[in-house]
């Protein structure tokens, strides 16, 4: 592959620092995690965006989260037609061979795929309609979200209950596999919808008894 590329001198930098201390004082935990596999009790879809830090925010260490990212941390709904599904398979993998204990589906401020989504569907941004956009398309999943927050007095108002509803509609769509219904009927899987407020570092939990998000 002529295209790559040796890695930038910062990062070769950071990982002799990370190599020579954190990963020099836990040897034994490594070399258990290397020889005993992966034993996760949890699994986090969240956004690609770089802000969005959850290993920190929750201060896990390696080997607790199995975490998948994506843009505006979506899940689609089941549809097993032989496409090529990332995050399905990352949702099949954890449910049916970690077996997880808990899915945390987690949302946030200021997200620039619900952003697009919200531009799309207002006819702000006619690149994502095109079927060459892999954002839009993706993007897609949400599009019923822009109509059921039609009634938000801002538009940073309406931004933040489309980032919310998409919070839900990930739930939702988890719940159309197969497996994962399996496994919340079985009292074996509990699934946990998160947004974070990146400038205030708040946590909000969906509370399906008040149809709220609420601070943790």
């Amino acid at each position: 592959m002529k295209d790559a590329r040796p890695l930038p001198q910062y990062l070769v930098q950071r990982y002799q620092g990370w190599k020579a201390t954190a990963h020099a004082e836990n040897k034994a935990w490594f070399r258990r995690l290397a020889e005993e596999g992966q034993r996760p009790r949890t699994m986090v879809i969240s956004c690609c965006d770089s802000r969005v830090h959850v290993s920190a925010m929750f201060r896990a260490d390696g080997g607790e989260f199995f975490i998948h990212r994506n843009i505006a941390a979506l899940v689609p709904p089941y549809a097993p037609d032989g496409g090529n599904h990332g995050t399905s398979a990352a949702v099949e993998y954890a449910v049916t061979v970690l077996k997880v204990a808990n899915l945390l589906v987690v949302g946030h401020s200021r997200c620039g795929g619900i952003k697009g989504c919200h531009d799309m569907c207002a006819g702000l941004a006619p690149e994502l309609e095109e079927k060459t956009s892999f954002i839009g398309r993706w993007m897609d999943i949400l599009r019923p979200s822009y109509d059921r927050t039609e009634g938000a007095a801002t538009e940073a108002d309406r931004l933040e209950a489309m980032e919310k509803d998409a919070v839900l509609v990930s739930l939702e769509n988890l719940m159309t596999f197969p497996y994962v219904r399996a496994a919340v009927e079985a009292e074996e899987l509990a699934l946990h919808g998160l947004w974070k407020d990146i400038a205030e570092g708040v946590v909000e939990c969906y509370d399906p008894e008040t149809g709220r998000f609420v601070a943790i």
